[in-house]
């Protein structure tokens, strides 16, 4: 079977592979699309420390049932039905995993990162970590895993319809974050340096959008929040500067969530965590429920999906792909694989 393998920094190749061969307890699926998210631009770029060498990429999957294990539980799969795959492993024994965070396992192993991922036209995988999606589009599921990345940092920072929320970056998980806290009737403020992402932010519930590059930023956030600053920030960039700004501008006894890794050193004005008495809260992966809310919220038709994907191209055209993405960070939301 076709697979794309990143062999090295910069070095991504199309091998032939055998198709895997299916456990008892494993369903067997047909590869449809799967996306291109940051961790693979930095695999590819030699920069994901978590990665190992050489690595099948892909976590972001859509695809159709191919074929069900014998012990697979009956009734639960159908042949031919849509599905996408929670990638996340769980040993079930360390503290997050009893305390029934199992997103944040100590050893989890995702996809693409920690071990070979899905780019390839078939994947196997245990029947607990598929995620059935009946109804949605084999593109649409691949979808899911982003937004399901946004949907739970909205769940860590408790958001409720009595919050202003502002998210930082507008790329697919920042717009994931944006779509949750709005369907929790937050108020919500998406923040970009770019304008087309501030309009797409808007499109999908944002009620402004503001350019942290602009000087008047801090007066304009000030005056939507009556002076109080918002009530909640989450980070999905990963910057010292989006780091400090979600710190500096979340109100007193507000509520940071981070969900970017920041490549270099962050230095904060420390004074401001005790002064506000801040909750400050990392948000990483996503838990079951997470990727059935977005399912919900797919299964309405009302998320512009061909808006958030930024190009389609066959695993031949991976490495030109990548390259571009480098080069053209701001006019990238999700890249699809197509396997089909």
């Amino acid at each position: 079977m076709k697979t794309i393998l990143i062999e090295g920094p910069g070095k991504v190749s199309v091998t032939e592979r055998p198709k895997p061969e299916l456990k008892a307890d494993e369903v067997l699926v047909k590869i449809g699309y799967v996306g291109f998210c940051g961790s693979d631009l930095n695999t590819y770029l030699g920069k994901n420390q978590l990665a190992i060498s050489p690595v099948v990429p892909g976590h972001e999957i859509g695809g159709v049932v191919e074929e069900i294990g014998a012990d697979v539980p009956a009734g639960l799969f159908t042949k031919g039905m849509s599905v996408t795959v929670n990638p996340y492993t769980a040993c079930g024994k360390c503290p997050p995993c009893r305390k029934r965070r199992p997103n944040t396992c100590r050893d989890n192993q995702t996809l693409g990162v920690q071990r070979h991922g899905a780019m390839s036209e078939y994947i196997a995988v245990p029947w607990q970590k598929i995620v059935a999606a009946e109804g949605l589009s084999v593109k649409e599921c691949a979808l899911i895993e982003p937004m399901s990345v946004g949907f739970h940092a909205v769940s860590r920072g408790e958001v409720t319809d009595l919050d202003t929320v502002m998210v930082i970056g507008c790329g697919m998980i920042g717009l994931g974050a944006i779509v949750r806290a709005s369907l929790r009737g937050a108020r919500v403020i998406a923040v970009d340096i770019d304008e087309k992402k501030l309009e797409l932010a808007k499109s999908l519930g944002a009620a402004y959008g503001l350019d942290s590059t602009k000087e008047d930023f801090h007066d304009q956030l000030q005056q939507i929040t009556c002076g109080d600053g918002p009530d909640v920030v989450i980070e999905a960039v990963g910057a010292p500067f989006t780091y400090n700004l979600a710190v500096n501008e979340v109100s007193f006894a507000g509520r940071v969530v981070c969900i970017g890794y920041s490549a270099q050193p962050v230095t904060f004005q420390t004074k401001l965590f005790v002064q506000k008495e801040l909750d400050i809260r990392g948000s990483r992966n996503a838990l079951p429920e997470d990727f059935e809310a977005v399912k919900r919220y797919l299964m309405r038709g009302e998320c512009p999906v061909d808006a958030l994907v930024s190009a389609i191209v066959r695993p031949e055209g991976a490495a030109e792909i990548l390259e571009y993405w480098d080069s053209h960070r701001g006019d990238v939301f999700r890249i699809l694989v197509d396997f089909n």
